[in-house]
């Protein structure tokens, strides 16, 4: 039996800016992870709705729009999958190379000239390897780390920056090259990032990560094994099959599998809240712990609601609708996918030393949240005022992008650190690791809401679309902000 302190000490603990070596190799693993998917995502949803004779798709804008969203809710659910294949039958390390492997063939796929078959395709191989990748890469890290060393918060804040490194760097490459040059050729690109990651990754494990993440937390016994591969095996085929005859006889369309996983959106988190709170294994303090939890999931929910339509309904907007000039200097509409990363990179610190500063005086988990909406919801309304000024036939400044990427930064800053640490302090006992998923089923949510949602976006209904949206998530925000002093008593002590 591998024990934490056989774990931590196999790992080299000096060797990167103080931090065990581990934390090197992950470092540029997630670097490159990152740079793969958001330069993919940077280009994809032009792709779609492009022209053929702009080596586009020529796809109805709202069904791109659509179909940018349910991927994105995909991709989040599939984690559920990848913990579970990680917990119980790879391990961390073998299921984080698995899911590259996937990613990298996803991204290579796309490079390839091709029809909706060949990007259905690499969509569902990018699905599969983020699902196995995304939440277990982090696991590995905090396998580096004893339980109390004091450097664990700083290492994942280095790690952190890994993540918002490549994602800043990403659509100023790979968006450049696919819009000025072709799409595939940007594809190309990201699929030999994901490649450089996983040479990254091999080269450097096992002198690196010794045996973090090479174990398997809760194995499944050798007569259970082919029992349950031969069940993933049968489901997966009867799924196939079921999708295969559907598609055939016309009946799955687009339309009919996004409204699909916009219900499973909702319905896989509310499941994952029923079992929790009626479980004989959670005691009265965490069924009101719980309980709790529910306004801070859908508030979050709402949240990124808002932020995720970023890389879809404001990247068209930066497409159509921003004059992309200045002065004699013309950029491309995927830089402004840059932004995110960059502020997150800016003010993330800033962040850090206020809570640290401000100390017991700091608002709660709620108010922090309600703040958070708040400014999520602002970013919206903001860009009522070019169309309100100026009508929607004219193109606008990019600051009033700008100044939109900004809000939600700061909104994210406030809602999603604290919502990850909010999540660990009010998990029951029994379901610790399942509702960290469960946070992250937020924004699958979130993005199964958008699929139906971004339909409803055009130049037409620009004033409305940002105004409707942007108010509902302030007044939830006020909601939340009222009600605060309720949802902290009913945390138990949790602040």
């Amino acid at each position: 039996m591998i024990t934490k302190q056989d774990i931590v000490q196999s790992v080299p603990q000096k060797g990167f800016f103080g931090h065990p070596k581990g934390l090197l190799s992950l470092f540029f693993t997630e670097f490159w992870e990152r740079f793969s998917y958001y330069g993919m995502r940077a280009i994809l949803l032009y792709y779609m709705y492009y022209e053929l004779n702009q080596g586009g798709l020529n796809l109805e804008q709202s069904t791109a729009n659509s179909i940018m969203a349910v991927y994105g809710s995909l991709v989040y659910m599939s984690g559920i999958i990848g913990g579970w294949i990680a917990d119980r039958l790879f391990g961390t390390t073998k299921t984080v190379f698995y899911g590259g492997i996937a990613i990298m063939l996803g991204h290579a796929v796309l490079a390839l000239p091709g029809g909706l078959t060949t990007l259905f395709i690499s969509m569902a191989l990018i699905i599969i390897g983020t699902g196995l990748l995304k939440p277990n890469i982090s696991s590995i890290v905090g396998d580096l780390y004893s339980d109390n060393d004091v450097r664990r918060d700083s290492g994942f804040s280095i790690f952190y920056m890994g993540i918002n490194m490549g994602a800043f760097l990403a659509p100023l490459i790979v968006g450049t090259i696919g819009l000025n040059y072709n799409f595939h050729l940007g594809f190309g690109l990201a699929a030999i990032g994901m490649f450089f990651g996983l040479v990254v990754f091999m080269v450097t494990k096992k002198k690196y990560l010794g045996l973090a993440g090479s174990y398997v937390p809760n194995p499944l016994a050798k007569e259970d094994r082919k029992k349950v591969f031969s069940r993933i095996l049968i489901g997966f085929a009867i799924v196939a099959l079921i999708g295969y005859f559907l598609i055939q006889q016309g009946i799955m369309t687009i339309d009919l599998f996004t409204m699909i996983v916009s219900i499973l959106g909702i319905v896989i988190p509310t499941i994952f809240f029923i079992v929790m709170y009626r479980s004989s294994k959670t005691n009265a303090d965490e069924k009101s712990r719980v309980l709790a939890y529910i306004p801070l999931f859908i508030s979050a929910m709402v949240f990124w609601a808002i932020a995720e339509q970023g890389s879809i309904i404001l990247a068209q907007y930066a497409d159509q609708r921003t004059d992309l000039t200045i002065g004699s200097w013309e950029i491309s509409p995927a830089w402004f996918q840059s932004l995110n990363p960059l502020f997150i990179i800016a003010f993330a610190p800033l962040f850090a030393w206020l809570w640290v500063r401000l100390g017991e005086r700091q608002p709660s988990t709620p108010k922090k949240f309600a703040l958070g909406l708040f400014f999520a919801g602002s970013s919206f309304l903001v860009m009522i005022i070019p169309a309100y000024l100026n009508g929607t036939d004219t193109l606008v400044s990019p600051y009033w992008l700008v100044l939109s990427f900004f809000l939600v930064v700061m909104g994210e800053l406030l809602l999603s650190p604290v919502g990850l640490s909010a999540t660990t302090k009010l998990a029951p006992g029994a379901f610790a690791a399942q509702t960290m998923s469960l946070w992250f089923l937020t924004s699958a949510a979130a993005q199964a809401i958008n699929a139906q949602v971004v339909k409803l976006y055009n130049p037409e209904t620009e004033i409305m679309y940002f105004g409707v949206i942007g108010a509902i998530a302030i007044v939830l925000a006020l909601v939340l902000f009222l009600s605060a002093p309720i949802i902290q008593r009913y945390m138990r002590g949790v602040r």
